[in-house]
């Protein structure tokens, strides 16, 4: 389950496209910091809730995402793991069990808030945005897929004078994340190692791992 809230919280932290229907105050706001935006870091702090409404601990890290399709999650307190997406695999390493587990990037992800950023007609394809008022000192919109068989209930945008402030989201199990967002840097040279995962020495690597492409030997 942790896995994969952190997936999802990755694949929203980029949720801030632009829609082609009737603005507000948080589109025009969305709109703003989504304009011309192809690479994005940032600082983020993230509590989640089960259904049953008991807190876990509260982790912290850093993001790095760039159009269209690769992003890199870092978590470094309260214990580290971290989540690439190359392009073409998600991978997610935990330190504690030197693990590595590998997936296509699906046809799903790549559909995301996170990757149609640069996408306007994809992400009025997959989503459906609703204004949802003022509170907390911020202006919100509520994001609901329009998947058969979506990965979250909903997607609440807070927006500040700056930007995307904070996301809320639940899944399908009732889990609610929380997560804010602070010090965004926008279009800057993110190495293009930032999301070339290797595996360290001695990890365990399991899923689909990338084929290997060989030349035969000749004689």
């Amino acid at each position: 389950m942790k896995r994969s809230l952190l997936l999802v919280a990755a694949t929203f932290a980029f949720a801030l496209g632009s829609f082609a229907h009737a603005a507000g105050p948080a589109r025009t706001r969305l709109d703003a910091f989504a304009n011309g935006l192809h690479s994005l870091t940032g600082k983020f702090s993230q509590t989640m809730t089960d259904a049953n409404g008991h807190p876990g601990k509260p982790s912290a890290g850093t993001l790095a995402l760039q159009a269209p399709r690769q992003f890199r999650w870092e978590t470094l307190t309260p214990s580290k793991q971290t989540i690439v997406a190359d392009g073409s695999r998600v991978w997610l390493y935990d330190p504690d069990l030197e693990q590595v587990t590998v997936r296509v990037q699906s046809a799903e992800e790549s559909h995301s808030p996170l990757t149609v950023l640069t996408d306007v007609k994809q992400m009025d394809k997959d989503f459906n945005a609703v204004e949802q008022g003022e509170h907390d000192g911020l202006v919100w919109l509520r994001l609901t897929s329009k998947a058969k068989d979506p990965q979250f209930d909903y997607a609440d945008l807070g927006f500040d004078a700056n930007g995307l402030a904070r996301m809320m989201f639940r899944d399908q199990l009732g889990a609610t994340t929380d997560i804010r967002f602070s010090g965004w840097q926008r279009n800057v040279d993110v190495p293009a190692s930032t999301f070339n995962f290797v595996p360290p020495p001695g990890a365990d690597v399991i899923g689909d791992l990338p084929v290997i492409q060989t030349q035969p030997i000749k004689n």
